[in-house]
């Protein structure tokens, strides 16, 4: 039974209910056997179930992405402000180290100008 014909004539040529359940059978049989991966096969159903359920997934991933960056961004910032609040305090330090060293030099230069002019 390898055509659709075949298949109506024997079922139409089947004596009784039994018989025509019988030809179903085999031919379902003779299918499952040329077609053994069939039940396996995606429908369009289940692509775009698929389809639906990655695009929830990938939407959750993207707004736990977001919500990640803009944690690390306020972090970044506080991390931005802490270490600005540090190199102005150290140029500070190293501002007034310096004044605290050529004030009294420049004294002591003015000092020396001035003993030297004595001289001549």
């Amino acid at each position: 039974m390898s055509s659709v014909v075949e298949l109506y004539e024997a079922l139409a040529s089947a004596p009784d209910e039994r018989a025509r359940a019988r030809v179903i059978a085999e031919a379902f049989e003779r299918l499952e056997e040329r077609y053994p991966h069939l039940p396996e096969l995606v429908t369009q159903g289940h692509l775009r179930e698929s389809e639906l359920r990655l695009t929830r997934e990938i939407e959750q991933v993207r707004a736990d992405l977001t919500i990640r960056i803009e944690q690390l961004r306020g972090e970044v910032k506080t991390e931005i402000e802490q270490l600005r609040g540090e190199v102005m305090a150290a140029i500070e330090r190293s501002r007034n180290s310096l004044l605290l060293w050529l004030i009294p030099l420049l004294f002591a230069q003015v000092g020396a100008i001035a003993a030297l002019v004595k001289l001549l």
